[in-house]
């Protein structure tokens, strides 16, 4: 009589395990995913299905609107490869002391129902490779 509960705790254990692993993965890969792209990519892709993207580029120093304060702006990423190829971004929050013409920047955000513009939430900004050769320099000194 033991072993056949037993056997049946260990079912349902198993059971809810794999319910709970299967429903785990489900809702990570549906609901949370954000796509990384570059420009290019963006543009050929149906922004009505990406819901949450992060993209990179350059900023265009072609229609860059800078708000008063450094509080949000709006501008062209252009496509690192591609020159040609360009999105129109709006960000509302605070610039990087970075942000700037010809900077290399990752947005992360959503198209707007149209799919002409990206609404980004988060704008960050590639270290600038001045910073890159004065940290070489501060390792070798010190090694």
């Amino acid at each position: 009589m033991a072993k056949s509960s037993n056997k049946a705790i260990y079912a349902v254990a198993l059971t809810l395990f794999l319910g709970g692993l299967g429903y785990l993965i489900f809702s990570g890969l549906t609901e949370d995913s954000v796509y990384f792209l570059n420009v290019t990519e963006a543009l050929a892709a149906d922004r009505t299905e990406v819901r949450n993207a992060r993209l990179f580029g350059k900023v265009s120093p072609k229609n860059l609107v800078v708000t008063e304060g450094k509080l949000g702006a709006s501008f062209d990423l252009v496509d690192k490869m591609e020159g040609s190829k360009s999105l129109r971004v709006d960000f509302k929050g605070a610039l990087p002391d970075t942000f700037k013409e010809d900077v290399e920047v990752i947005v992360e955000g959503t198209f707007s129902p149209d799919g002409t513009v990206f609404k980004a939430k988060t704008l960050v900004t590639k270290c600038p490779s001045k910073y890159e050769e004065e940290s070489k320099k501060m390792e070798q000194s010190k090694g």
